[in-house]
């Protein structure tokens, strides 16, 4: 097999991997799951199951599931605030997960040398370069650094500026992954060009024909521009939410009024602080269900990024893969004539 400059570019983030390509797939709640992981992962690709709310007795079950439709590598996506975290990373290190990708802020006490002392290599988020630097100090093996184009919970700041922000800084330390309203082959090579190890797509794999989301959802983000993928708003200061990004729909109100009800909690200590974002994340996991699984797109939550003008149609997750890395080819080549 002759080696492409975008081999060359990829090496880095394909040996850490262990994949053909540098390109992980985002983790999103109650999509990626065992039928989009694996065929992202049998294309080539680096496909991540999204823990999010599971119990460890699902999780459990999951990677067990996707076990039988893969023999490739796949990482399975941590949230830090879940109360079982111990407990879902005692299970990864069961099933000896290669890739743990920690998401949501610092990780806790103990979870990195947990998690490493599994013998699996670890990813977690940086949307700052203060933190991303404080990262790397702790020990981790990778980042990704994610902007707030994308869809989900997402930093305030844009992939473009957090890529030449970090980038420069930390690339040489380890391998930096960039994520964040990516949807084409031109700008994964950009970035791998401006020393990332590779990309992360989330919004871009939505439509594969092996995603179980429902057809009203595939439909929604078919029909979707980048304008329609707004971030949610905050509504009372002392309730650190963090933003989410998804298509406009009668679930922003919805939203809204959740937070007004968990403030009202904080204000008669009705709840702790902790307790309250918890509230939050469990709302997300539910609003994002009933638009996913049910097909209700309306009261839903539709989590997009702004890459979502770029889903023209549903088709298998091999061809998106394949089409990305022809673009990226091509420019790189073009760069390089």
């Amino acid at each position: 097999m002759t080696t492409s400059r975008l081999d060359t570019l990829m090496q880095r983030g394909t040996d850490f991997l262990g994949t053909r390509y540098a390109i992980m797939a985002g983790a999103m709640s109650w999509v990626s799951e065992r039928h989009l992981v694996a065929a992202i992962s049998n294309a080539g690709g680096f496909g991540v199951i999204a823990c999010g709310a599971m119990t460890p007795e699902l999780l459990d079950t999951e990677i067990a599931a996707t076990k039988t439709l893969t023999d490739r590598p796949f990482g399975v996506n941590l949230i830090t605030m879940h109360p079982a975290l111990t407990d879902l990373i005692a299970i990864c290190a069961k099933h000896q997960v290669g890739h743990v990708v920690l998401a949501g802020g610092l990780p806790p006490a103990g979870a990195i040398d947990r998690i490493k002392g599994s013998g699996a290599k670890l990813l977690c988020f940086a949307p700052a370069l203060a933190l991303a630097k404080k990262l790397v100090r702790s020990g981790i093996d990778a980042l990704v650094i994610e902007g707030n184009e994308a869809g989900g919970h997402i930093g305030p700041v844009s992939t473009s500026v957090l890529a030449q922000e970090i980038l420069p800084e930390v690339a040489e330390q380890l391998p930096v992954f960039v994520a964040g309203g990516i949807g084409r082959g031109e700008a994964i090579a950009g970035y791998l060009e401006m020393g990332a190890a590779g990309v992360q797509l989330g919004t871009r794999f939505v439509c594969a024909t092996e995603s179980i989301a429902h057809p009203n959802f595939k439909r929604a983000f078919i029909r979707a521009s980048a304008r329609d993928a707004v971030a949610s708003v905050q509504l009372d200061p002392r309730l650190p939410v963090i933003p989410v990004r998804a298509l406009k729909n009668a679930s922003t109100e919805l939203f809204t009024a959740k937070q007004r009800e968990v403030a009202g909690h904080l204000d008669e200590k009705r709840l702790e602080m902790l307790e309250a974002q918890l509230q939050i994340e469990h709302y997300w996991a539910g609003a994002l269900r009933r638009a996913v699984i049910d097909g209700d797109v309306e009261n839903g939550s539709v989590m997009a990024g702004q890459s979502v003008g770029m889903v023209k149609k549903e088709e298998p997750a091999a061809d998106i893969l394949a089409t990305l890395i022809a673009e990226a080819e091509a420019a790189t080549d073009r760069r390089a004539a």
